[in-house]
């Protein structure tokens, strides 16, 4: 799948999808964190996914213009150097304690991603045959889920884990009930506990930074040589071509109800398994546990892709998906909990696979912007998470608890992604 001569830059390059599944997947249990230490309501607090998220609809599309008259490895610099300001913005908003500056830091740290993922997707695609290039793809991948086990160890073994306002004798009476001089001084505390691993990670990007300075050349694949010789087409010209590519503009599609879908269902593990009595920590061990199967999961989709159609096992892992979602609904108790928990085997080869099936229909010379838009589509992490949370604030709806309900989002997102591995795979023989 990778040329040797490509292999050293391969594997730094697949190093930073490590690097942004770290800092999603810390990040996705902060909800539940401020809810409780900020006194806000679920709805509020996953506005933290709102600013994570949305920094990506922000900068995705001028990351590409910037790759697109730059390289692909000074989109990289720049996105790394971004990721570590946004990450050390967490040293003043721990010290204001303002939930506000908290989502503003997020927001400028996904800048930073928002280059990473725009540049490094189709560089990992360039590295190597057109042939092989979705699998190099979900190859890489695979090494998202790694980082994203890190962020989640880290997250339920040094952050929530040392929440003074999860410990039990707090739980027990409830965190708003105590006085205001106790709060303070547990909010405090907390507030730096969610501060130090951010700082760490900066200081780990930044040595990433300087590596990959060194070691990567300017123009390494067969798309970044092209990037650099052939004429530069406008941003308006590439946009009309790649939007009458139907296989590509039903990808963007799906690409933003699975992200949805995605941060939907690792966001509110917690809340699920908070009512049925779990604590925080606890609670993110079976967040772990999911991107333990969604891990195993990539690897095994990855093998698969050698004798299925990469477009038919996307249909049929979206709709195995829809099945076991179903289960998190209507299942009231331990075992829809352990189907919201295997959702995520189901989940792992979609984003990867719905990107390479849209970008491979797409010409070369249209792959950075295309790419730009694919990453864009993550805006659905933004907008549909506040969504599930106003529902799990109404408490129950109908005959289900609310956290239950709230989970037929992401089952219509699944129905969205079987539709277009379905579409794609009927164009795929015409």
């Amino acid at each position: 799948m990778v040329e040797k001569k490509y292999l050293l830059t391969f594997i730094l390059i697949t190093s930073l999808f490590a690097l942004w599944g770290f800092a999603n997947d810390i990040t996705n249990p902060m909800v539940a964190a401020f809810q409780t230490v900020m006194e806000i309501s679920a709805a509020k607090a996953s506005l933290v996914q709102f600013a994570f998220y949305g920094g990506y609809a922000t900068m995705a599309i001028p990351a590409a213009i910037f790759v697109h008259r730059y390289s692909y490895k000074s989109g990289i610099m720049l996105g790394l150097t971004l990721y570590a300001v946004g990450a050390f913005m967490f040293i003043p908003a721990a010290a204001y304690q303002e939930f506000a500056f908290f989502c503003v830091s997020l927001y400028v740290l996904t800048f930073g991603l928002a280059f990473l993922e725009t540049t490094s997707n189709p560089f990992i695609l360039s590295l190597g045959s057109k042939d092989t290039s979705t699998r190099r793809l979900n190859l890489a991948q695979a090494f998202n889920p790694m980082g994203s086990l890190m962020g989640m160890f880290v997250a339920s073994n040094v952050v929530l884990a040392s929440l003074q306002s999860d410990a039990p004798e707090v739980r027990e009476v409830g965190f708003s009930s105590l006085d205001e001089a106790t709060k303070t001084a547990i909010r405090l505390h907390d507030l730096e506990v969610i501060r130090n691993p951010y700082v760490i990670l900066g200081c780990v990007v930044l040595v990433m930074l300087v590596v990959i300075g060194i070691f990567v050349k300017r123009n390494t694949g067969k798309e970044d040589e092209q990037l650099a010789a052939e004429p530069k087409t406008t941003f308006s010209e590439s946009v009309k071509r790649i939007f009458r590519n139907s296989v590509y503009r039903e990808g963007v599609i799906a690409q933003v109800f699975y992200v949805a879908a995605q941060i939907m269902t690792w966001t509110f593990i917690i809340q699920y398994a908070d009512r049925l009595g779990i604590n925080k920590a606890t609670a993110q061990l079976y967040n772990i546990g999911a991107m333990g199967m969604f891990l195993f999961g990539r690897f095994i989709s990855t093998f698969l892709m050698k004798y299925v159609n990469s477009r038919r096992l996307l249909m049929i892992f979206a709709i195995c998906a829809m099945t076991v979602n179903a289960g998190t609904i209507l299942i009231d108790g331990i075992a829809g909990l352990y189907c919201l928990v295997a959702t995520s085997v189901f989940m792992s080869l979609m984003f990867p696979t719905i990107y390479g099936i849209a970008l491979e229909s797409v010409d070369h010379a249209d792959h950075t912007f295309g790419a730009a838009f694919l990453v864009l589509a993550i805006v659905g992490g933004a907008i549909m998470p506040p969504m599930q949370g106003t529902i799990i604030d109404l408490g129950t709806v109908g005959p289900l608890p609310a956290v239950n309900a709230s989970f037929i989002l992401p089952f219509v997102c699944f129905a969205v992604i079987a539709t277009y591995g379905y579409r794609s795979l009927k164009a795929c023989k015409h």
